[in-house]
């Protein structure tokens, strides 16, 4: 099951090419009433992927979700191919439905080089197995689930999640620092290709992002007593990596101000290596009860 279900994410960021800059994706529900971030990030990023040299390899995106994108749409990604330099290349990617953008993304791709390299470290937390996975929360609680939501509600993700005690999204909400980490990967084997473990960590990295911010306000998603979208979304990608394998996600929030919340995430590999950054502004406007 966990293979067939990763299978799938991995079928649904392939897309279907529809012209030499023009691609077509289709959505999956995962419990939200529109179209995951994550996945226009992962396929708008494959589709601008398609149109470089495989010798560059993505080193910055940046985003913005300007639409609600509708499930039950397919999603057309036009790519403009701004400029193929020397070491360079860089794309434009609008997601497009119902004849109107979406979502927009502009990338980057690298050629690569040898330079100075450093970077900071990966905070002191345990490791993945001491941590309970999103899965194994859910089932726990599926007795206050409605029948009728409990198939949906524990089936099988293509990304394992672990949370630290009391940091899950289904924990009781209480006034916390803004700071989270979550151990996440694949849950098997990806194919050795490197714009698929991309585009994986582009779709993982919307998980939970935002939810930082909400730490220090008593608000949750699983409450509903927040109203929550992405607004626009950041990563530079540092170091090679395989998203099969145990990865840190290490958030925080620097500031929420004017019904926005600002939230920052490093990625680290389970020995420490430092390979990829994001961030990430998102509307949270307080549900009145």
């Amino acid at each position: 099951m966990k293979r067939k279900a990763l299978d799938k994410l991995i079928k649904l960021l392939d897309l279907e090419q529809l012209e030499d800059n023009l691609f077509r994706g289709q959505s999956e529900n995962i419990g939200g009433p529109r179209v995951f971030g994550g996945q226009v990030l992962g396929q708008a990023l494959t589709a601008a992927a398609k149109t470089v040299d495989k010798k560059r390899s993505v080193h910055s995106l940046h985003a913005y979700f300007l639409r609600p994108g509708d499930m039950k749409q397919p999603i057309i990604y036009d790519v403009d191919r701004i400029r193929d330099g020397g070491s360079f290349t860089t794309r434009r990617v609008i997601a497009i439905q119902k004849g109107e953008p979406i979502f927009n993304m502009s990338s980057s791709f690298h050629k690569k080089e040898t330079g100075p390299t450093h970077q900071i470290d990966m905070p002191d937390i345990p490791g993945p197995e001491k941590c309970m996975s999103d899965l194994e929360m859910r089932k726990q609680m599926i007795d206050k689930v409605p029948e009728r939501f409990r198939e949906f509600f524990t089936r099988e993700r293509p990304i394992e999640i672990r949370n630290l005690p009391g940091e899950g999204m289904f924990e009781e909400p209480k006034k916390q620092p803004p700071y989270k980490h979550v151990w996440m990967k694949a849950v098997a084997k990806l194919p050795d290709d490197d714009i698929c473990h991309q585009a994986i960590l582009a779709y993982a990295s919307d998980m939970g992002l935002l939810s930082t911010s909400l730490n220090p306000h008593r608000l949750s998603f699983a409450k509903g007593n927040v109203q929550s979208a992405s607004l626009d979304h950041g990563m530079w990608f540092h170091r090679p990596f395989r998203a099969d394998e145990w990865m840190l996600y290490s958030t925080d929030s620097p500031s929420a101000s004017n019904a926005r919340g600002f939230n920052r995430g490093s990625v680290y590999t389970r020995d420490g290596k430092l390979i990829a950054s994001a961030v990430q502004e998102g509307l949270m406007r307080v549900v009145k009860g």
